[in-house]
């Protein structure tokens, strides 16, 4: 069993930046592929970008491409992604998630789930 908890979620105005943290328990975080997704409101949950067990493969979707940055660091079993020119498009729930195989953006592939932290970005 892994266990996820997510934090750093706030309300923030747009352009601004957020970090959000994962913090995983239970399993040696390396040993797995982790990748953050978040659910608008109105909409489906969707990928927002992975890393590899040992931060070597990322992933991104289009929407946060060349704004967004996920890293881990398995000492401390955390993992992050910052997020920067916010926009009220980003405001979702965003929750991180553990896979050991992929395709890393397929939802399918993840084996636990956080609970989320809230992301709210107003114009």
């Amino acid at each position: 069993q892994v266990q996820l908890v997510e934090s750093g979620g706030e309300l923030v105005q747009a352009g601004g930046s957020l970090r959000l943290s994962c913090a995983a328990s239970g399993r040696t975080l390396s040993n797995y592929y982790m990748g953050w997704f978040r659910h608008p409101p109105g909409k489906e949950r969707e990928f927002v970008a992975a890393i590899s067990g040992r931060g070597r493969f990322t992933s991104y979707a289009d929407s946060v491409k060349g704004r967004s940055t996920i890293s881990r660091d398995n000492v401390k079993n955390t993992v992050y992604l910052q997020i920067s020119s916010l926009t009220p498009e980003d405001t979702a729930a965003y929750y991180c998630a553990a896979a050991t195989t992929g395709p890393v953006h397929v939802e399918s592939s993840y084996t636990y789930w956080g609970q989320g932290t809230q992301v709210t970005v107003s114009s």
